[in-house]
């Protein structure tokens, strides 16, 4: 099966009887990178996944691998001939299988020689870290054991797409995050294009060379991690990123270096970042206007104790969960607007603080002092 240099969708569209759930989903996934679509619960992340793989028929739209049209609703490249391998959330494994057995399905089909099939399945087993483990059967073993010989199923076919839909989502925090190597590890050790799907933000952050930030179905922004992370493109992506403090304001003043004070229910906030229009430009304070409506956009851990050079805010400390090397609060300030902050320094819920916020670290984003912001 030939290689290809990229797999793109074009005005992808999928509908489930009267209920759309992918609009225009236009996306280009190129050699060796891996991807993530990340979003919350039924924003159709795993319906693009199925599309591309062929599990689920197209609306309207094409699918390409390269310039062939695999997929436009009516010709279809059938699943098993697209070349593509899936890990599931749920392992799918065969329990009366043992793990040879199991990683070598595939081969078996495509009746393999057996000492073919034997060395395909110890390297498998190798790069997932599994030697031994041939003869064990699923019930025999842990959760990200079994998960990894999901993958070594996918992988020992040497597919051109690998497609993970929340492969991790059954396992708990320990393994989690050790599987998120052993995934990060195994992508750059093979460089085999990856699509990945979640809804967990450290999981896209760690793994991606882009992420994808889907919502209703909609694309809201495809951006490498730091992008995502540092700039998101809409008030949405902010608020699904983790900038906790979100608040109607309205520019009061606009300064002579670019500055604007920014008045947030009887609060005046200096912000030096840049404006974030909706459709994901940036562009200057200025070119909003005084009086412009907006929401700010903040990061806890961008909330400073002490007594700052600016933005200073008196607050007090209403709930505090401790996260180990970091305490997580949230403060009611005078003006009794909620503020989340992330701290290394010992507080307690009830006693009274300063805070500040560097100019630089808030974002704004156009918006109506009434409008309710859509939380992730």
């Amino acid at each position: 099966m030939k290689d290809f240099k990229e797999i793109s969708l074009r005005n992808l569209n999928k509908s489930f009887g009267t209920t759309q759930v992918l609009h225009d989903f236009n996306l280009t996934l190129k050699k060796g990178e891996f991807v993530t679509l990340l979003g919350p619960s039924g924003c159709g992340k795993s319906t693009v996944l199925n599309c591309i793989a062929g599990l689920t028929p197209i609306t309207s739209g094409k699918i390409y691998i390269d310039e062939e049209c695999i997929d436009d609703g009516i010709h279809t490249v059938p699943a098993e001939k697209r070349g593509f391998g899936m890990v599931f959330q749920n392992y799918a494994l065969f329990p009366h299988l043992n793990v040879f057995n199991n990683i070598a399905f595939g081969l078996q089909l495509k009746k393999l020689p057996r000492p073919v099939i034997a060395e395909k399945v110890a390297n498998a087993l190798r790069m997932v870290h599994l030697e031994g483990y041939e003869n064990k059967f699923p019930s025999q073993m842990s959760g990200g054991e079994q998960q990894r010989v999901a993958i070594a199923r996918c992988i020992v076919m040497e597919p051109r797409l690998l497609m993970l839909d929340e492969p991790l989502s059954n396992l708990d925090a320990k393994l989690r995050i050790d599987m998120r190597y052993e995934l990060k590890s195994l992508h750059e050790k093979l460089q085999i294009t990856s699509i990945y799907v979640t809804h967990d933000q450290q999981e896209a952050l760690a793994l991606s060379d882009r992420i994808v930030v889907m919502k209703n179905g909609r694309i809201q922004q495809v951006g490498t991690p730091e992008e995502v992370y540092f700039r998101p493109a809409n008030l949405f992506v902010a608020d699904f990123m983790g900038f906790r403090n979100i608040w109607p304001g309205v520019i009061e003043e606009i300064l002579p270096g670019g500055e604007v004070i920014v008045e947030v229910k009887g609060l005046k906030l200096k912000a030096a970042g840049s404006l974030v229009g909706r459709e994901r430009r940036e562009a200057p304070h200025g070119a909003m206007g005084v009086g412009a409506p907006v929401f700010t956009a903040i990061r806890p851990e961008d909330v400073q104790l002490g007594e700052g050079p600016a933005n200073r805010l008196a607050c007090r400390i209403e709930v505090v969960e401790y996260l180990g090397q970091l305490n997580q609060a949230a403060a009611l300030m005078e003006n009794g607007v909620r503020l989340d902050l992330r701290t290394d320094e010992r507080i307690k819920a009830g006693e009274r603080c300063g805070a500040w916020i560097p100019p630089e670290r808030i974002l704004l984003f156009p918006g109506r002092r009434d409008e309710a912001h859509e939380p992730a």
